[in-house]
């Protein structure tokens, strides 16, 4: 396990000096949001910063298209900046269907994490954005769990 995390981090420091983009606090919360999403293989982060939507209008949010395998468990994580306005939610499409969410809006109850069992390959969206419109730094983590 510790090597797993050792791992882990070494690869999220080099990501993090090879994108100019990313930020030490960014890197950070990639860092601990993949720690938590447990024992699971970190594939991908979706980073993003959002500012607060206008009153009324449509909340902000950032897509992000990805391939995803057939017989393949995975787990979807989100985690909220702590200097945030809003609370991060993410939220898995395919095609025009909401197939996961870490937010369900029948009961307001807010997930950490989801777990998805692809049954067909195929490209997938992942939508991240904040409830209410608010302002706001995220990060979603794509992790494999295990073949079927």
């Amino acid at each position: 396990m510790r090597q797993l995390i050792k791992t882990l981090f070494s690869t999220l420091l080099l990501v993090g000096l090879t994108s100019p983009l990313f930020s030490q606090d960014n890197m950070e919360l990639v860092g601990q949001c993949a720690a938590s999403a447990g024992n699971v293989t970190y594939l991908k982060d979706f980073p993003v910063k959002l500012d607060a939507g206008t009153p009324g209008g449509k909340p902000p949010s950032a897509k992000f298209s990805l391939l995803l395998s057939k017989n393949t468990n995975y787990r979807f994580t989100i985690c909220s900046a702590p200097d945030s306005e809003g609370e991060a939610m993410l939220q898995l499409f395919e095609m025009n269907n909401l197939i996961g969410s870490t937010y369900n809006s029948t009961t307001g109850k807010d997930y950490p994490s989801f777990d998805f069992k692809c049954q067909v390959t195929g490209v997938y969206h992942i939508f991240i954005s904040f409830k209410d419109g608010k302002a706001g730094d995220a990060v979603g983590i794509l992790s494999f769990i295990e073949r079927l």
